[in-house]
């Protein structure tokens, strides 16, 4: 290779004069070979090539599908597809509890730009106070919820103002077109779209279905329109049937309030119910709420209490001490029965509800009459022990069939324990003292008895409707035989005397049809007192009386102004039947009630 040489010789400057040493030798630079220096920067280049090469092969073909995937991940959003939860309607297929479509509206604090700006801009729209929105758009977090429920045409308008960290997610919201109406046994759904009360309690898993997923992919909080989506359909609840009226129960609903304000009562139940079948056609309670917004009441009022609740009888349940009677062959309608002034059981002097001498009735008097001291001394034909059995057969004391969540089963002592039982307890039973039961279970024992003595389980669902419309019916209701056909016949045309001129209730008759039923005014017990405290006023009947189709049972719980089932409790039920026999096309009676003697 060819070497260049250059001369560098020392010239003096300028103005310089010229050194005085002697001349030096010219001197030689040895100049590098440049394509050394190039094969160096070569190598170096190609050092760090191959790491670049060697990362760049990693993380596209080692970790390429591992990073991908996690950038992919990054920009999906798994949201959840809310299921239509099924409609609750009454028979005729009217909606009483329905659902509809909504967006929860949900903020990312850290994009909210102006906090402030951007609640003054919601506020009129979702209905919530602007500081309040404020609060909840101010911070760090990645979700918070803005406002839940509002309608998909109110979320289009917040979605066009583009608000910056403002999105949204699907839901649905529950509504009760009717607001109050069967509110007590329909129930409420909470927050969280599940039942918290009544039906929507007992039955939400059939109600609520089952959420579907949906993932889709998003940029800055944004949903790519085109993106892939993927995941499963929701499947929807199924809607129920009732076998409630709406409009027999509205008209209950508005009658029992009327007369529990004017009453100044506590509360108030009326069960209407079909006795050949156990299908509750109306059960109405008052105090009720609106389950739009149960928040707004107490949970004494959102209690069903014609089922929750239980009370003592009084003189309704004395038709259970006649037909154990008749049943047991110990007497007939026209037994002489004398009624003293006043009758010592157990060192106890019992009377009648006003004072009266020695009386001469039948049974069907002391039935018409309400005679506590008759039905005593009939129930001692029979003996405590049959006429405990009898009420169990009857159903008191054990829970009706219904399953209603928080159903009580009524209370029937013990005669084996002595805190339950002693001399006084069994001349009490007899006239419907020192038991309880609940409204259903007193619709239940006057159903039997129209029934021809079988007594049938409550119902109250007719069928459940699947989304693809196909229609379950729930079983039939299992029927009991408690008394003789002949018995229950018996007890009818004897209870038609007690709406008869000579009876506790003649205002209950109805024009045109043959009406039987008995009238009732309890002690109530106190639980704060622990002891009886004001009166239990009821009216439990069925007509017509020669072929039941409806029982009606009516309870005024602790009235202030009056307290006699007669005057409180049968107009209430004489509103109801008589409405009921027309919207159910009942006919009206041709023949005429058995003229059974009441006095001898």
């Amino acid at each position: 290779m060819a070497i260049q040489e250059r001369l560098v010789a020392t010239q003096p400057r300028p103005g310089q004069q010229r050194p005085t040493r002697p001349p030096q030798p010219p001197r030689y630079v040895k100049l590098k070979n440049p394509y050394r220096r190039m094969r160096f920067q070569m190598a170096l280049f190609l050092f760090f090539m191959s790491i670049f090469c060697v990362r760049l092969v990693d993380l596209q073909v080692i970790h390429g599908p591992e990073l991908a995937a996690r950038a992919e991940n990054s920009r999906l959003i798994t949201e959840t597809i809310p299921a239509l939860r099924g409609m609750i309607t009454d028979v005729n297929g009217v909606p009483i509890a329905t659902t509809v479509l909504a967006r929860n509206v949900t903020a990312d604090q850290r994009l909210v730009k102006d906090p402030h700006a951007t609640a003054l801009a919601l506020a009129p729209l979702v209905q919530v106070d602007a500081a309040k929105l404020e609060a909840r758009l101010t911070g760090t977090r990645a979700f918070a919820y803005i406002a839940k429920g509002i309608t998909p045409e109110t979320w289009s308008k917040v979605s066009a103002l583009g608000l910056p960290g403002i999105f949204s997610e699907s839901t649905t919201t529950r509504q009760y077109p009717a607001g109050s109406l069967a509110a007590n046994l329909v129930g409420y759904v909470g927050g969280n779209g599940h039942g918290l009360g009544g039906l929507e309690y007992s039955i939400d898993k059939q109600l609520g279905g089952v959420d579907g997923k949906q993932t889709v992919q998003q940029v800055a909080g944004r949903e790519i329109p085109t993106s892939a989506q993927n995941g499963t359909d929701a499947v929807d609840g199924q809607n129920v049937r009732l076998t409630i009226d709406r409009d027999l129960q509205a008209l209950a609903e508005r009658t029992l309030a009327s007369q529990v304000k004017a009453a100044q009562a506590e509360g108030g139940d009326v069960v209407v119910m079909d006795p050949k079948n156990g299908n509750i056609l109306a059960m109405a309670t008052m105090p009720t709420f609106d389950p739009n917004n149960p928040a707004a009441t107490d949970d004494h009022a959102k209690r069903n209490e014609a089922v929750t609740d239980s009370f003592e009888p009084g003189s309704t349940g004395k038709v259970l001490t006649m037909a154990a009677v008749l049943e047991e062959g110990k007497a007939t309608a026209g037994t002489k029965i004398t009624v003293p002034v006043g009758l010592k059981r157990g060192g106890t002097v019992f009377h009648d509800h006003q004072p009266h001498g020695v009386l001469h009735l039948t049974l069907t008097g002391v039935l018409a009459q309400s005679s506590n001291m008759g039905t005593i001394l009939a129930s001692e034909k029979i003996g405590q022990s049959k006429w405990l059995e009898y009420a169990k057969k009857f159903g008191i004391g054990q829970s009706s069939g219904l399953h209603f969540p928080g159903e009580a089963s009524g209370i029937l002592p013990n005669p084996k324990d002595a805190n339950q039982w002693s001399d006084t307890t069994f001349p009490t039973l007899a006239f419907g003292q020192g038991y309880s039961v609940t409204a259903l279970q007193v619709a239940s024992v006057y159903s039997t008895i129209a029934n021809d003595g079988v007594r049938m389980t409550p119902r109250l669902i007719d069928s459940y409707v699947s989304p693809d419309g196909t229609v379950t019916q729930t079983p039939a209701s299992t029927s009991t035989r408690v008394v003789s056909a002949t018995t229950a016949q018996t007890v009818r045309e004897m209870l038609e005397s007690a709406v008869g001129p000579e009876g506790t209730a003649p205002n209950a008759k109805i024009p045109g049809y043959r009406v039987a039923g008995k009238t009732g005014t309890a002690n109530r017990f106190s639980d704060k007192t622990g002891g009886y405290s004001g009166f239990t006023a009821s009216f439990a009947g069925f007509a017509p009386a020669e072929n039941p189709s409806l029982v009606v049972a009516v309870m005024i719980h602790n009235p202030k102004n009056g307290h006699w089932g007669s005057t409180v409790a049968a107009p209430v039920w004489k509103t109801v039947m008589t409405y009921a026999l027309a919207q159910q096309k009942v006919p009206p009676s041709t023949t005429q009630p058995a003229k059974l003697p009441v006095t001898w």
